[in-house]
């Protein structure tokens, strides 16, 4: 099924050395094209793998990557190769491990069925953000996860308005917002208290940040919306969107960041997967009561 594997491992973390390795080994015996960028190649003592410059090359040189390491690992794979027609599958050294299912000593069984055809596939969404300032657009990004407008320098609230399709939804004060797609109704979103969407279902769940009024409460709305995200133009002091936890922009007063649907990825899982059971592991909920 796959002919050309790319290989993505966390950087910093000495735990990837091994488990590199022994991926490397299992795919040389199955006379497989194999890459890997420059980063994660400086892990390993074989020199004779093809190295692509970053993790952007891997995307026109192969059919399937392979991300060693945690959530996060894949979340920044995902997000720069969402361009790219091409595959992905994750290996757990992380903590929770919703998207990186495979766990280091079931790799190669794992592997097998996999390369041999027999795997599912999900197709996820992410979407896309837009930050303009006196009409002009300043940054952009894209997250699998979630965007997060949040307060920076400063104690009190951050004041803002959000618009759904050009209706104003509502004016709050709170610490910030999360707009979560599916995939990350499990991360920061459910921390807040956000709702868990399947995701297979095309939708959006904005949820506020320790908001100002109790009525306040997550909003789940259609995927294909068109959210904006208005800083108060009266607000002292900066915030700043981050997406997938990575900081993107410092907005200040008057700022409007704009997020749509934007942009898939293929994430494959072995055969078996089960979205349900993936959350009584992670989310501790197989306890007998």
């Amino acid at each position: 099924m796959f002919n050309s594997i790319g290989l993505i491992a966390k950087r910093g973390d000495p735990r990837v050395k091994d488990t590199l390795q022994s991926l490397v080994r299992y795919l040389q015996q199955q006379n497989l094209d194999i890459v890997i960028d420059a980063p994660s190649s400086r892990l390993l003592l074989e020199k004779s793998l093809r190295i692509a410059a970053n993790t952007e090359a891997l995307g026109t040189q192969c059919e399937l990557i392979i991300v060693i390491g945690g959530d996060g690992t894949l979340l920044q794979a995902a997000r720069l190769l969402a361009k790219y027609d091409v595959a992905l599958l994750g290996i757990n050294l992380g903590r929770l491990g919703f998207l990186t299912d495979i766990c280091p000593t079931q790799m190669e069984s794992y592997l097998d069925e996999i390369l041999g055809g027999a795997f599912l596939e999900e197709d996820r969404f992410l979407i896309y953000a837009e930050v303009y300032r006196d009409g002009q657009c300043i940054a952009h990004s894209n997250a699998l996860n979630d965007m997060v407008i949040h307060r920076w320098n400063m104690a009190h609230m951050l004041a803002f308005e959000t618009t759904i399709n050009g209706h104003l939804v509502n004016r709050q004060r709170s610490d910030g917002l999360v707009i979560a797609t599916p995939t990350g109704s499990t991360a920061y979103a459910l921390s807040g208290g956000g709702p868990i969407i399947h995701p297979s279902l095309n939708a959006l769940v904005l949820v506020s940040i320790c908001p100002h009024t109790l009525s306040n409460r997550p909003i789940v709305v259609d995927g294909d919306s068109c959210i904006t995200v208005t800083i108060d133009p009266y607000q002292a002091g900066q915030a700043q969107l981050s997406c997938d936890g990575v900081l993107v922009q410092q907005v200040i007063p008057g700022d409007r960041i704009v997020v749509e649907k934007r942009q898939h990825i293929r994430l494959i899982h072995p055969q078996g997967h089960d979205h349900y059971a993936t959350l009584r592991a992670k989310l501790d909920w197989g306890k007998a009561v």
